[in-house]
């Protein structure tokens, strides 16, 4: 593990995934998921080149079918680090022989953790370093601890989202595709009270949001305001009975039911030109 400390925050990066391990506060009170493995081990994989799962765990790219698993293979791949300070770490991850049997292109993909006093920065590059057209898609899974340590009940927590949002929510279907039916907000106003009953189906997702940040607290106290600007997608997801919640900011999302097309028809696929490179944030802030 690679740490990096800030007066209010340390925080605990992986290497395998650059994957955000632990974040804890001053009093070395544990703000992630335990990582339980009844439930899920994961902690906060970066989702790269896809976000989601495709039809058939492939995708098919001039007239060429080739395999890739949910989420992509970015969680699974060892990164460099390449840049570490007292409260920064980057990593960086390139393409190599592994990568291009499922993934035909040259990219790097770097991963940048910042402490500033009580916020964590998460700033992800990623760039097209070949000399064709790329598609790729990136997302956000940080397991957050529910409850959080600051002792209210599991059941008061909450999310706020920064604006109302109306809109009817994705349905994703047994096997992880984005049913052609909707879900209506379960939003009370800009507040959503977690409720282990949400997740019974899947992961609550907004294909199209508003909101740039929300809060994630017990109703009172301190909490997490949780800001991804940029990130047009949003999915909330748990296990009924575990102790995490994910907030996952994405841009892009999993194959609709039945998708059959090229790569670039994918709903929330970007096309990066040769040499171009975009930034994916997300922060963390201990908020009181």
């Amino acid at each position: 593990m690679i740490e990096i400390a800030s007066e209010r925050l340390t925080a605990a990066i992986d290497p395998l995934g650059a994957e955000l391990s632990s974040l804890r506060d001053a009093d070395g009170r544990e703000l992630m998921t335990d990582a339980d493995p009844a439930f899920w081990s994961g902690r906060a994989p970066l989702l790269f080149p896809i976000v989601g799962r495709l039809v058939g765990d492939k995708y098919r790219f001039d007239g060429k079918d080739y395999p890739l698993p949910q989420h992509g293979f970015a969680r699974r791949q060892n990164f460099a680090l390449i840049e570490q300070t007292k409260d920064r770490a980057v990593f960086r991850l390139s393409d190599n022989d592994e990568t291009r049997t499922v993934y035909p292109f040259a990219f790097t993909l770097d991963a940048a953790f910042t402490l500033a006093a009580a916020t964590l920065a998460m700033d992800i590059t990623v760039t097209n370093t070949g000399n064709r057209a790329m598609p790729a898609s990136f997302g956000f899974h940080p397991a957050f601890a529910w409850p959080l340590p600051f002792d209210r009940p599991r059941c008061d927590h909450r999310l706020v989202f920064e604006k109302h949002e109306p809109a009817a929510l994705s349905a994703i279907i047994k096997g992880g595709w984005i049913a052609p039916e909707t879900w209506p907000s379960p939003l009370d106003g800009r507040e959503l009270g977690l409720d282990d009953e949400l997740f019974e189906r899947d992961a609550l997702v907004w294909d199209s949001l508003e909101s740039q940040s929300l809060r994630f607290d017990g109703g009172d106290g301190p909490g997490l305001e949780i800001g991804f600007a940029g990130m047009p997608k949003l999915g909330i997801w748990t296990r009924p009975g575990a102790r995490f919640v994910c907030i996952e900011p994405w841009h892009g999302i999993a194959d609709p039911v039945g998708f059959d097309g090229e790569i670039w028809d994918k709903p929330g696929m970007l096309r990066f030109a040769p040499g171009e490179a975009r930034i994916f944030s997300m922060q963390v802030t201990l908020a009181d």
